[in-house]
């Protein structure tokens, strides 16, 4: 049984070309919907390139962290004092990622869509297309190929992300595949396949932005074996880690850096939780 939480520490100069600073990320993995059977695999990808400690997702535990990263969650994941808790963890500076169905996921939850950028809508077959880079100064789309090959889902959005002030960083090629299905709201031009937000948009009023980063790829197992991809990921995870948002590297904010309430050091340990059930389900038609 995989658990649903899975803090990481992130020391920049072995892992991420960071600065000197310790960085702490919980990747949360629940599942009420569709379980991609690529999570595995994309949990060993990213230990594989950090440390793992103490878990739990909850208002005290989250002032730890970092960052906060989705990967590949569906449904309705967190109740209503785990959206209290995220949503003052975003109010405070903290730092978003999400990956692949991430987008299907609190689809109800109004400060998660903003800071998100924009709700999935469906994918035709999964199927080879072509990646185009539309900004190649970005962390995340540096070490790309101006178009890449890849063989995943190609997601269709709800909304434009541009409309909550994201930058789209990947396009696809929409002649290299084929999608048999009904586009019922307007996704915007380019089509949308990765993008960030420098201030995330979920922030309520009044509160410290941090970042925000988005990627819709990363379905196949063998995607996440790819250093192609991983490269992709961990430059958004990189660049939105330098929001200078969390203690990581603001000694003066309030989030981040391994620091909960009441402890005044980092904790670097390698161990994990099980966060009970990974929230497994049969196979249907979301992301």
């Amino acid at each position: 049984m995989w658990p649903k939480c899975i803090p990481l520490i992130l020391v920049g100069s072995a892992h991420l070309s960071l600065a000197a600073a310790l960085a702490k990320i919980l990747v949360y993995t629940k599942t009420l919907q569709f379980r991609h059977d690529s999570i595995p695999t994309a949990v060993e990808a990213l230990k594989a390139r950090s440390s793992s400690i103490n878990d739990m997702f909850n208002d005290e535990t989250l002032l730890a962290y970092d960052a906060v990263l989705f990967l590949s969650t569906t449904g309705d994941v967190l109740d209503d004092a785990g959206k209290t808790a995220f949503q003052k963890y975003l109010n405070l500076g903290g730092n978003f990622i999400a990956i692949h169905s991430a987008s299907d996921t609190l689809n109800t939850t109004a400060f998660y869509g903003q800071e998100l950028g924009a709700y999935f809508d469906y994918h035709p077959a999964l199927q080879n297309a072509t990646i185009l880079v539309l900004d190649a100064s970005h962390p995340s789309t540096q070490e790309l190929p101006t178009e890449w090959p890849v063989q995943d889902e190609m997601y269709n959005f709800k909304s434009d992300p541009r409309n909550v002030g994201a930058v789209v960083v990947l396009t696809v090629n929409e002649s290299s595949y084929t999608d048999d299905g009904t586009r019922q709201f307007d996704q915007g031009s380019p089509h949308p396949i990765a993008w960030y937000q420098e201030h995330g948009a979920g922030v309520q009023s009044g509160g410290t932005a941090g970042r925000s980063f988005y990627t819709s790829l990363g379905h196949l197992n063998e995607t996440w074996q790819d250093d192609t991809f991983m490269g992709h990921v961990l430059g958004g995870i990189q660049w939105t880690l330098l929001a200078n948002s969390t203690r990581a590297f603001n000694e003066s904010a309030v989030v981040g850096n391994g620091v909960a309430a009441g402890n005044n050091s980092s904790t670097n340990s390698s161990q994990t939780s099980d966060g009970g059930d990974g929230g497994n389900s049969t196979e249907d038609n979301s992301a």
